[in-house]
């Protein structure tokens, strides 16, 4: 099973351009910070930039910047820019209904699943960018 980095990366990108003094940084020093290569950044910035997170500038003064105040930028948003699919993926095939626990697991499942991303979703809407950056600079 592969698990997604996506939305991690896209936190440290977004933290990392509210850290800054509001400069556009390249794709090529992000990737430096994030230790991954430029095209890993370029496909997330895509995805933030496609949910209006964050805006590109080309030329000798190019890079990325925060669309908006890193105050308005909850890790909701985040998430849902670079993640896709369900938190929980339901089996690939469907259980047996022959079968005593098959026929009800799904069902047996579906409240502590839904909890779980309903926590999950209240947690990463309550959290901005700003409140990232805050606890980065504490840490020091």
């Amino acid at each position: 099973m592969t698990k997604s980095s996506r939305f991690v990366i896209a936190s440290h990108v977004l933290a990392l351009l509210a850290h800054g003094d509001g400069e556009p940084l390249t794709s090529d020093w992000i990737a430096g910070s994030v230790n991954t290569n430029p095209v890993v950044i370029r496909r997330i910035l895509a995805l933030l930039a496609k949910a209006g997170l964050v805006a590109t500038q080309e030329g000798a003064r190019g890079g990325t910047r925060l669309a908006r105040p890193a105050e308005e930028i909850n890790l909701l948003s985040v998430y849902r820019a670079v993640e896709t699919g369900e938190l929980f993926a339901s089996h690939p095939q469907p259980p047996n209904p022959a079968c005593p626990v098959g026929c009800h697991i799904q069902g047996a499942l579906a409240p502590a699943l839904d909890a779980a991303e309903e926590a999950m979703t209240k947690s990463l809407a309550q959290t901005t960018v700003a409140d990232v950056v805050r606890q980065v600079k504490t840490a020091k």
